[in-house]
C-alpha cells in the first residue's frame, strides 16, 4: 500500500467519514494539533523509561488518538465512533492528586526547566493548551465535550509531571520572581 494518495495536492483532505474539506479547516487544525501531542507525548515516553508514572503515557496517546478521531469525524462518522468515556478524565485528576501530594508548594510562577524529560512535558503542556484552544470553535457537538475536557486536564497532568520529574531528578521548580 503506498503513503501517498495524491488526493490532498490540491489542498483539500477527507474527514472521517468522507466529507472533503479545505486543509486549513478549522477540524484539521484541531486534530493536526492532538496529532503534534501524540508525537510530543512518545519523545516523553522514551525519555521517562523506568520512571514513575511512565505508564500512563501509552494509556494518553490512545485516549489523544480517540479525541483526534473526534475531532475529525464528519457528522455521519461520528455516531459510529466510541463515546470518549468520562472516567479518563477522572483518571488523569487522580494520577495528579497523586503526583501532587509528593510536590514541594507552589511559591510563584514556574518557569520550564530541565531535566529534559520535564522540559519535554512543558512543551507537550503548551501543544495541549493550543489543541484545546483549536477544539473549542467546533465544540458544537455535545460529542465533544469529553475530547475537550480531556486536552484541559491533560495539559494540567502534563504540568504536574513536569515538575514531578523535575522533583525526582533533584533539580526541583525554577520558580520566576518579578
Amino acid at each position: 500500500m503506498k503513503v501517498y494518495t495524491k488526493t490532498g495536492d490540491k489542498g483539500q483532505t477527507s474527514l472521517v467519514g468522507g466529507a472533503r474539506v479545505s486543509k486549513d479547516d478549522k477540524r484539521v487544525n484541531a486534530y493536526g494539533n492532538v496529532d503534534e501531542l501524540i508525537s510530543f507525548i512518545a519523545l516523553i515516553r522514551d525519555s521517562t523509561k523506568g520512571k514513575a508514572y511512565h505508564e500512563n503515557l501509552r494509556r494518553i496517546q490512545s485516549n489523544l488518538m480517540l479525541v483526534a478521531a473526534h475531532l475529525a469525524a464528519d457528522s455521519t462518522a461520528s455516531a459510529k465512533l466510541k463515546d470518549f468515556d468520562l472516567s479518563e478524565i477522572e483518571y488523569l485528576e487522580q494520577e495528579i492528586d497523586k503526583m501532587t501530594e509528593e510536590l514541594p508548594e507552589q511559591k510563584a510562577f514556574i518557569l520550564p526547566a530541565g531535566p529534559r524529560c520535564a522540559a519535554e512535558c512543558h512543551i507537550a503542556r503548551t501543544v495541549c493548551r493550543r489543541a484545546e484552544r483549536s477544539a473549542i470553535p467546533i465544540m458544537t457537538e455535545p460529542r465533544l465535550e469529553y475530547p475537550v475536557k480531556y486536552l484541559n486536564r491533560l495539559s494540567d497532568y502534563l504540568y504536574v509531571y513536569a515538575r514531578y520529574l523535575s522533583m525526582k531528578e533533584g533539580t526541583g521548580d525554577d520558580f520566576w520572581y518579578q
